[in-house]
Formats: structure tokens, sequence, C-alpha cells
């Protein structure tokens, strides 16, 4: 059998840290980074007769999370203890939700190839993360940083509703963009504030039954998710073909081979022996602070796309890739009400800044200027003072150290040149440097206007007021 004879099944269990100023249990920041083991206490540490108490901005966050992504909330909940040991887990325990999590049965809508599509989340509950092992390559030791224990995590799980590695990476995208605008976590993947547990399995075309899955656990990129799942629906579909069969682990995807290895047998929940947190209260909530939760949820990415195309007369592909973050999307709006042009600041979006983080793999909330610093460069060029191939010079220089544009200009001598005499002396410069090209023009081809140009922006390196360079070469060009 071929692998069009199979069909993969992805199921995404998806942790978002969330905002907190403190962590879920305990008063300690949550704020990323610090010496190793600054930022904890007694609690977080898991010291003898400490006690925990809940963090009522958790609750608060997770039905926020449930209501934007049409779950059921529920008005009794409890904590759980799911039992298992990890070093960076000091209590041995790790305090999550079990068969009562906040929100339940909720979807969100994606893109695919083949139009809309509707993927079903189980739950969203909370829980505390676990800390981090520091691993000594040359010592041969690891040590453990509890930094990062009792930080309040949602978990979001998925229901096994996704067929490819596209699908797996649209429904994440949208989960991140959601939690974006409600600003329940910042979703920093490359600080692991976004990490998901990617869950595997395939079956042959018309088969109603699951196959076995592998879970592959902790992934924070949505590259080497794409190429995880991937590889690991073909491995599946070669043991299978070669008579082998699947087994229920956790797998580690390791990014340069670009394979996946056995860590160990994947648990069931039976495995973790959940039962009620004795130091914890159930957590009731009323309808009326549901309800208020609900009223005060701000506008969410489809519907800040539908406004995009009716008001900025955005096109249906600029809206939907400026609304699929908040930091676009706010960068969009606040630039645009400064400089008064939409359509100048969805271009430098759409085409220029998206182009830099993707060639350097970043994320939106890594660009490093501001709204005032783009509306300003905007302004520039609409003022003449600078032209388009300069302020992709200003945008370059503000990635690479941002501050006032005008500055930058300054600092750099990329005024634009706009004195008719000095425009002049260039333009019978480059016209007496190529009789061909006057020749052609003559002959027709309009091309060679574009070609004098281009030797006169360079002969000013691009500094040449373009208007007045086109204006100039036609009326010499006539003569």
């Amino acid at each position: 059998m071929s692998r069009e004879d199979y069909e993969v099944i992805i199921g995404l269990e998806v942790h978002a840290e969330l905002s907190t100023k403190t962590k879920i249990f305990c008063s300690c920041p949550t704020e990323f980074g610090g010496a190793p083991n600054t930022h904890t206490c007694p609690i977080c540490m898991a010291m003898p007769g400490t006690l925990p108490v809940l963090n009522e901005k958790v609750v608060e966050y997770a039905v926020k999370a449930g209501l934007a992504t049409n779950c059921e909330i529920s008005k009794n909940s409890k904590n759980d203890r799911k039992n298992y040991y990890y070093p960076d887990l000091p209590k041995s325990y790790q305090i999550s939700q079990y068969d009562k999590p906040l929100c339940e049965n909720g979807e969100v809508e994606i893109e695919t190839k083949d139009g809309k599509k509707t993927i079903r989340i189980e739950r969203i509950h909370i829980e505390e993360d676990a800390g981090k092992l520091n691993h000594d390559d040359f010592g041969g030791g690891s040590l453990v940083d509890l930094n990062r224990a009792g930080v309040p995590l949602i978990e979001t799980v998925s229901r096994p509703d996704m067929r490819s590695a596209e699908e797996a990476e649209n429904y994440l995208r949208k989960l991140k963009s959601i939690f974006e605008y409600i600003e329940v976590s910042d979703c920093k993947m490359q600080e692991g504030s976004l990490r998901a547990d990617v869950n595997v399995s395939v079956r042959k075309k018309g088969d109603t039954k699951l196959g076995t899955r592998t879970e592959m656990k902790n992934m924070n990129s949505f590259k080497s998710i794409v190429r995880a799942i991937d590889y690991e629906a073909e491995r599946q579909i070669d043991v299978i073909e070669n008579g082998g069969k699947i087994y229920q682990e956790t797998l580690r995807w390791d990014d340069v081979s670009g394979k996946t290895f056995s860590m160990r047998d994947k648990e069931d929940a039976q495995d973790y022996r959940y039962f009620p947190d004795p130091d914890l209260v159930a957590i009731k909530l009323s309808e009326e602070y549901i309800q208020n939760i609900k009223n005060s949820l701000p506008e969410l990415p489809e519907s800040r796309k539908q406004r995009y195309l009716e008001e900025y007369k955005l096109s249906e592909k600029d809206a939907k890739l400026i609304t699929s973050s908040k930091y676009l999307s706010d960068l969009f709006e606040e630039a645009t009400a400064i400089c008064n042009n939409a359509k100048a600041v969805n271009n430098w979006i759409i085409s220029d800044i998206s182009k830099i983080l993707n060639e350097n793999e970043m994320e939106p909330v890594q660009i490093p200027f501001n709204s005032k610093q783009l509306a300003k460069l905007i302004i520039l060029i609409d003022k003449g003072t600078i032209s388009s191939s300069i302020g992709k010079k200003v945008l370059a220089e503000l990635f690479n150290n941002p501050r006032d544009p005008e500055e930058i200009i300054k600092e750099k001598g990329w005024i634009q040149i706009s004195d008719e005499g000095a425009i002049k002396d260039v333009v019978l410069k480059v016209l007496k440097a190529n009789p061909q090209s006057i020749e052609d023009y003559k002959g027709g081809k309009d091309k060679a206007l574009g070609f004098l140009i281009g030797q006169a922006m360079k002969e000013t390196k691009g500094k040449a007021n373009p208007q007045m360079l086109n204006k100039m070469f036609l009326e010499e060009l006539k003569k």
C-alpha cells in the first residue's frame, strides 16, 4: 500500500503560560529570566508544611480563554493531584485538573486548502508548570532551576480532528492569535510561553478505529511541529507496512537529524493516580462572574479582520495576515492613527516588515520598534524628505537599533535631494553618459526611462526625489 492509502490523525495539547504577575499558588514573580532559583519560595519549592493558595487571576484568565474558544464554562470545578516523579517537580505531583476542568466542549474554526474547518476542543484546564533542568554537557550532570515551577498554565486539549501538519499549524496559530488578543498569555514561543504536545497516529483510509498514538512533548516552533508530524506519520506507515507494531510512547523530536527518538512509554490517565487536592477548596463560579468576563472580552481576530475589510478597504489576504497577530494588528492601527495612511502602513507590514521577520525567524512580538517610529518613517516618505528606497534602509536600521527615524536619516546623511538645480545636474550627467538610452526611448522603448532613473538614483545613492527625476528626464527627453 502507498502513503495515499493512509490517513494521519493529529491532536494537540497546547500549554500557554498565563500573563499573571505571580505564580498560581504563591506570590513569587512569573517574569521570564532571572538567575536560577531566585523566583522561588518555600511553597513553589514544596517545603514540608507549606500550603498552596489559588491565584484568582488564573481562574479569570482560564475562563476568558474558554469563552473566546466557545467552551462551556463549569460552575463547579476542582484541582487534582497528578502524581508522577520528575527531577524538576519538587512535590512529585503536579496540581492540575482531571475530571472537572474549568472549560469543556469548545471549538475554533481554521482555514484549510479545502476551505474552513472546525476543530473541536475537548477541554481547557489550569495547572502549574514544572521547573527546568539545565544540563551540563561538560560536567556530566544537571542542575535544577525552579524559577518556572508554579508558573500558571492553561492546557487546551483538542479532539483528534486534524488530518495534516498544515491543519495542525493553522490550529496552533489560531489559538496563539486568540490568546494574544484576549491578553491571557504573551505566547512567546521562543521563551516557552506557548508550547504543544503533539499526538500522531495513522490508520488506513476507511477505518473508523483510531490507531495507536505517539506523543512528541514540549514543541515550541511551528516549523519543527510541521516537520515532526510529517516525519512521524511516515515512520508509523513504514512500520505498519513492514509488519511492525506502533507502541504508545513519548518521543523526542531532534531538529538537527529530523527524526524522532523514543523516551519512555506513554502513560494513560490511570497511571497518574489522580485524586482531588485536599489543600485546595473547590472552584465555584456564579453566572454573574462568567457573564462579567464575557462582557469584558476584547475584539477577536475574526471580528477585527471584518472591520479592516470594511473600514480600511484592505484585501482579504492582507487583513487576514495582519489580524493573525495582535502585535501586528496593534502596530497597524496605532501607526495608521498617527500618519493617517492605512495603505502605506499595510504595505510596509505586509511586504518589508514581514520579509524581515521571516528571514530572521522572528515573531511579531519581537519587532523592536514601535508604532510611532513606523508612522514617522511613513510621514517622512509622504513629505518627500526621503525616498521609498531610503525608507527600506531606515526600516533595516529600526530593526537593528530602533530610534527616531529622523535621527537615523540625519545621522546617515540620507535626506532626499529635492533641489531642482542639483537634480537637473544629475539628469544631464546621466543623459550624457547614456546616449543609447536616449535613442531607445525616442524609438518607443519606455523601459529606457526606468533605466535612466535607476542610474540617477545610483548616482545619488538613492537620495534623489524620484518624482522630480521622472519629471525632469521627460522634459529633457522631449527636447
